[in-house]
């Protein structure tokens, strides 16, 4: 019931047939590419996953190769091109010299990458070129282009919303990218085919027909994150085992909240920074006003909205 496991649905179908095209496309002087943003927890993992699983390496008895025609990396949190060498060439399971300079890394990697057949080069994490500096991010993203360039390859760039700033910071490599964005889910029919498609996975000997409002409420305490609706389903789908009943009532769902509330935890550090910069921001206008004889002043905050959608579902048979 806890493992993981992958559910097909449409939005992530969709991800997957536009990454399986990269791997079919025949290789060209400039390389089509795709990056798809998301908040964390909205699926980029799993379709990444997925999508590697699809395109396994293989051995070759024939040429005593190994070919690899998707290779999946993550960008360092400090990145550089020695880096990104470094984590290519791990990747590939090839020994590095300790003191092998960026030539000779850069080399090795040209070389390893054209004998395994590397068609798409996968980054994970591309967000994290924001931590280096203007010149560093430059140079990451021009041995990018180089790579793609020189191997004929295309990539594939995964990320939260503000990797879009990051790839953007060169224009010649951000025209080769189509993006995807994740958006959190909403009250409509691609959340309603998102729910019926976790419940009719779910080892339950009764089907489950949820109400509008049942809905609406695991869309709230999910804030629309994927992650987050799936371990709510999850967790329903279990208590349901253990009592016995088999299957999940509108009375378990709105009774139900999650053990840690991520979106709440956020939230509430957020409104707490928030209110530490409220706060300093009086104390430094009452000292001011001290000094000038005027009264202090008093700043208050509102109350964060509902991420709960008001637009209505229908209501239908999820497991039928």
């Amino acid at each position: 019931m806890q493992a993981r496991r992958w559910i097909f649905y449409p939005r992530a179908k969709q991800a997957l047939d536009r990454l399986n095209l990269l791997v079919d496309h025949p290789r060209g002087t400039r390389m089509p590419s795709v990056a798809i943003y998301g908040d964390s927890g909205m699926g980029k993992t799993m379709i990444l996953e997925k999508f590697c699983d699809n395109n396994p390496s293989c051995f070759d008895p024939t040429t005593g190769t190994q070919a690899i025609p998707v290779l999946a990396i993550e960008m360092t949190g400090k990145p550089g091109e020695r880096r990104l060498y470094a984590e290519i060439l791990a990747a590939l399971g090839a020994p590095q010299a300790p003191r092998a300079d960026i030539v000779q890394m850069e080399q090795a990697a040209l070389r390893l990458l054209k004998t395994v057949g590397v068609q798409v080069l996968v980054i994970d994490e591309i967000h994290n070129i924001l931590a280096g500096s203007y010149r560093e991010q430059r140079v990451v993203l021009n041995t990018l282009r180089f790579l793609s360039n020189r191997l004929q390859i295309s990539l594939v760039c995964f990320g939260v919303i503000e990797a879009r700033e990051a790839i953007s910071g060169d224009v010649q490599l951000a025209r080769r990218f189509g993006e995807l964005t994740l958006n959190r889910w909403a009250a409509n029919e691609q959340f309603e085919a998102l729910v019926s498609s976790i419940l009719r996975n779910m080892p339950l000997r009764r089907p489950t027909v949820l109400t509008p409002k049942s809905l609406r409420r695991i869309l709230q305490i999910s804030g629309g994150i994927t992650a987050n609706i799936f371990q709510a389903i999850t967790s329903l789908a279990a208590d349901s085992i253990e009592s016995g009943i088999e299957h999940i009532t509108d009375e378990a769902v709105e009774s139900w909240s999650p053990p840690v509330s991520a979106e709440t935890a956020y939230a509430s550090t957020e409104n707490s920074a928030a209110r530490s910069r409220f706060l300093s921001f009086s104390n430094l206008c009452w000292m001011s006003s001290c000094r000038h004889g005027l009264r202090a002043m008093r700043v208050s905050m509102a109350s964060p909205r509902s991420l709960c959608s008001a637009m209505p579902f229908r209501k239908q048979n999820l497991c039928g």
